[in-house]
């Protein structure tokens, strides 16, 4: 851990004598990080090492340490600046992560642009920046064929030069495939997937397709023309998801005080509104559609949120739960494990003078023949 803190301290380091106009002095970034003079001059000379353009320049009478305006004659007129460019390098888990499969060579290619203007020793130092800064991807479908890449690309210059489309879709909720004519007008990412926003002529409305299930798409020489292209803020706004359709309701709810500091410390939607409620709880109320996407959110939370408004939202997060419980009830009556009982582990019951009888060979024959009567041994006084 101390490694990666002093990477990102000589990160910070970097970009405030970049910020700086005219530079920053020692005794001002030993301020800023924390630390002391000596190691701030340490510092220093690890970036120049790294190959940084950082020098000194005595300013009335004071050393101050500044950045080389235009370390790339090869970026000459691009108008980055050194930490956007050292940020977008080692920030690829990131983009790599919100792009998806589509674009991943693309960003690649991109990768190995700015490598090349990079210096070796630069190189090595931003690449242990993703130590400290790192993306998980969000789930992502599963399709990842080169036909995936091609249906984007299609939709993206459609899109882009207002032709009409054909598409071969397969729908979740019919459980078929149908052929449409659209209007595409914006491919979004959203909830680790890529989806269409298109006008489809035969509803007369806009609509949401999810491009992983496109079958096929062929541009056509027909033309439109847009009408307001919809952003995908104003298309997935009230949604807490990928959704579009449905008008936002005011939804209210109440988290249990366990699970309160963490729905206190996010902003969930735009439009929510928190209160402080007896024994650390919360109430959080939105202005949302009340779709798949909002009952799947609530579900997660399970026994530590409860549902206060709409009560159509109440019963249908109820009847989920009813549901759920049907999916485990009958498996937990079945799977009881069976009683066994081991004969080794018994022991006879310490009664008095009780002893194991013995059985001779005549007991036992009438044992085997229980139709007999018991055997009698004879009396000896009989004449």
């Amino acid at each position: 851990m101390g490694r990666n803190a002093e990477v990102v301290r000589q990160w910070t380091i970097l970009q405030e004598i970049e910020r700086a106009s005219y530079g920053r002095t020692i005794e001002e970034l030993a301020a800023l990080t924390g630390r002391h003079q000596r190691t701030i001059r340490r510092d220093l000379e690890a970036l120049q090492f790294a190959g940084f353009p950082i020098y000194d320049d005595t300013v009335d009478g004071r050393k101050r340490w500044k950045l080389n305006g235009k370390p790339f004659g090869k970026l000459t007129g691009t108008s980055f600046s050194l930490s956007e460019l050292c940020a977008i390098y080692f920030s690829r888990s990131l983009l790599e992560a919100l792009a998806g499969v589509p674009f991943r060579d693309d960003l690649g290619t991109a990768f190995v642009k700015i490598e090349s203007v990079l210096s070796p020793a630069m190189r090595a130092f931003l690449d242990k920046l993703p130590k400290v800064l790192a993306a998980k991807a969000a789930p992502r479908p599963r399709r990842s064929d080169a036909g995936l890449r091609d249906i984007v690309a299609r939709l993206r210059d459609a899109s882009l030069h207002n032709r009409r489309v054909e598409m071969r879709y397969h729908s979740l909720s019919s459980a078929r495939e149908k052929t449409y004519l659209l209007e595409p007008y914006q491919v979004i990412f959203g909830q680790g997937a890529l989806y269409l926003i298109a006008y489809v002529p035969e509803y007369d409305q806009f609509r949401t397709f999810a491009i992983e299930r496109v079958r096929w798409v062929t541009p056509l020489e027909a033309t439109f023309n847009p009408v307001k292209r919809p952003l995908a803020t104003e298309v997935f706004g009230p949604s807490l998801g990928a959704f579009t359709g449905k008008d936002p309701v005011r939804v209210e709810l109440e988290f249990d005080a366990r699970i309160a500091p963490h729905v206190r410390e996010r902003v969930w939607h735009p439009s929510q509104d928190l209160r402080d409620l007896p024994g650390g709880r919360v109430s959080l109320t939105m202005h949302v559609s009340d779709d798949p996407a909002l009952r799947q959110w609530v579900l997660g939370f399970g026994a530590l949120v409860r549902v206060v408004a709409p009560g159509t939202l109440a019963q249908g997060v109820l009847d989920e739960l009813e549901r759920a419980r049907g999916q485990y009830l009958p498996q937990l009556e079945l799977e009881l494990p069976p009683v066994r009982i081991d004969p080794r582990q018994q022991r006879w019951l310490p009664f008095a003078r009780a002893t194991r009888p013995r059985t001779t060979p005549a007991g036992r024959e009438a044992e085997s023949r229980p139709d007999r009567p018991p055997l009698r041994r004879p009396d000896s006084r009989a004449g």
